[in-house]
């Protein structure tokens, strides 16, 4: 018997995100669907001090917002010669408005003559079931060094100063960056989950 498809809103705003997941998750009999397909505009709240209690706010407030099957993400990036800054404010790094390049080039300044440009990308992703409120969290890691200036064409985000293995994220093609990123492995995780949960109502 062929599973059922689920509906999945994706509780982001980013279509850089969304359109990762779309091929993350293209093998899964799901339909992602967006804020803006549901005429939502107002924001959750997010001032947690971790990526885990960050998606897990959003997650729950969308989910009830929508009585959807929910999947929300925070994600960002920890310096070592920082403290783990930016952390949960890496996409405010350079304010509330900041550009992709504002960011990244604060970055920049901020480690110049650093000799530790270690650095991880973290993702935690939250999955909840509208119906018994059930919430699961899902982490992927991804570890490298920060450049000393942007290389590559593709990405977004600080994928032109984060390195691994000697390329930036920005020089690698998308499935590529999906076998290494941090977003990847966390949504490897939930495609998982997904999945089992999918056999379980066949």
């Amino acid at each position: 018997m062929t599973a059922p498809r689920r509906r999945l809103l994706v509780a982001t705003g980013s279509a850089h995100k969304l359109i990762e997941l779309q091929r993350l998750f293209g093998d899964l009999p799901i339909d992602l669907v967006t804020l803006i397909d549901l005429g939502i505009t107002d924001e959750a709240p997010e001032d947690g001090v971790t990526f885990e209690e960050n998606a897990l706010q959003k997650a729950r407030w969308y989910s009830a917002a929508s009585s959807e099957w929910t999947l929300a993400d925070d994600s960002g990036l920890e310096v070592a010669a920082l403290n783990g800054a930016p952390g949960v404010y890496t996409r405010r790094y350079a304010g509330p408005d900041a550009t992709d390049q504002q960011n990244y080039e604060k970055l920049l300044t901020a480690t110049v003559g650093v000799a530790d440009r270690s650095a991880r990308f973290v993702c935690t992703m939250a999955l909840i079931d509208p119906v018994n409120g059930s919430a699961r969290t899902f982490r992927g890691e991804c570890t490298g060094h920060l450049t000393t200036a942007p290389r590559g064409e593709f990405g977004f985000g600080y994928d032109p100063i984060f390195e691994v293995d000697g390329r930036t994220m920005a020089e690698r093609a998308p499935a590529e960056k999906d076998a290494l990123s941090h977003r990847g492995r966390a949504a490897v995780l939930v495609a998982a989950a997904l999945r089992s949960e999918l056999e379980q109502t066949r």
